[in-house]
């Protein structure tokens, strides 16, 4: 099994900056993609931006520009970058895996917890 594990949340002002942090444990060989997906209240979930093995990322239009994710030499943590944050960024941030050699996207098999971004004045 793999657990992930985020942190990095918390309060920002509007035109902010946080960096959401994302750590694969457990039983891993090398994690394929990662990716992060975000829900507020009332929403549903959605992604933000996911990143697989050689390069490939993607990122929602809302946060094209201001959020960057990457991951780490060893590739079992990745970062979510976040500028010039939004009151509408405000959500829980939650963190997805693949091993294997596919990345899944919201079908991704292992899931963190979350972490809180509130985006507030």
């Amino acid at each position: 099994q793999v657990q992930l594990a985020e942190s990095g949340g918390g309060l920002v002002q509007p035109g902010g900056s946080l960096t959401l942090s994302c750590v694969a444990s457990g039983s891993i060989d090398r994690l394929f993609g990662m990716g992060w997906y975000r829900q507020a209240p009332g929403n549903q979930r959605e992604l933000v931006a996911a990143l697989v093995t050689g390069g490939y990322t993607k990122y929602s239009d809302s946060v094209k520009g201001r959020f960057t994710i990457s991951r780490d030499d060893a590739g079992n943590t990745v970062y979510l970058h976040m500028n010039n944050l939004e009151p509408e960024d405000s959500a829980v941030y939650i963190c997805n895996a693949d091993g294997g050699a596919t990345y899944y996207f919201d079908k991704a098999k292992y899931w963190g917890q979350g972490t809180q971004v509130t985006v507030t004045s």
